[in-house]
């Protein structure tokens, strides 16, 4: 593992490049989130890191979702991202904040008009009774916003997860993994090497 001093930003920007020039993984940006509810009732699902920097670690999703109320009732998450082929995994976790409205509506503006209207057709996580009424949805609103742009649903945005811990996992020979910890304390990094 090629230390990055006691910044983890650069190794986290490497390892996850190296996954995308790899070839290997159908979503090589795909990451577990795991966040609680009020009551500390963990749920944990896929979603895609969209960016990552000094700035923390954002994904996209919809505000009413399951996902959304755990993170309004209690602002806290971890995520995992794991490459099997190259027997790596990070884990981070830390405060979760909403994306500005700019940020939000510039990332829904380069995406696909297709997941666009899904978005606005998808009342996420709640019941429906079957999958033709939302395609009806979708039809519906291909329709409504044909030669225009689909706007983004106030409902949808980004989230930005700023970590005070991140772990770089490198798998070894006979399960002596290679960990390295890096805790952000009074705004600065430390790094430790964990045993496996």
């Amino acid at each position: 593992m090629t230390s990055s001093g006691d910044n983890p930003w650069p190794l986290f920007a490497q390892w996850q490049q190296e996954a995308i020039d790899s070839g290997e993984f159908k979503e090589p940006t795909a990451m577990c989130l795991a966040t609680a509810d009020a009551q500390g009732r963990p749920s944990s699902r896929m979603v895609l890191l969209k960016s990552l920097g000094e700035d923390g670690l954002v994904f996209y999703t919809n505000y009413e979702s399951r996902k959304g109320a755990h993170l309004d009732e209690n602002p806290q998450a971890s995520v995992t991202l794991w490459w099997d082929r190259l027997y790596r995994q990070i884990r981070a976790e830390g405060p979760v904040r909403r994306t500005s409205e700019a940020v939000s509506d510039a990332y829904f503006s380069s995406r696909p008009r297709g997941s666009n209207l899904s978005a606005m057709a998808s009342h996420q996580s709640q019941p429906i009774e079957n999958r033709a009424l939302l395609e009806q949805r979708v039809a519906a609103l291909e329709s409504e916003y044909e030669g225009r742009e689909v706007p983004r649903p106030p409902q949808w945005g980004g989230y930005r997860l700023l970590p005070t811990r991140i772990e770089f996992w490198q798998g070894r020979p006979n399960r002596l993994h290679e960990r390295h910890e890096y805790l952000l304390i009074d705004g600065h990094w430390t790094r430790h090497l964990l045993q496996p």
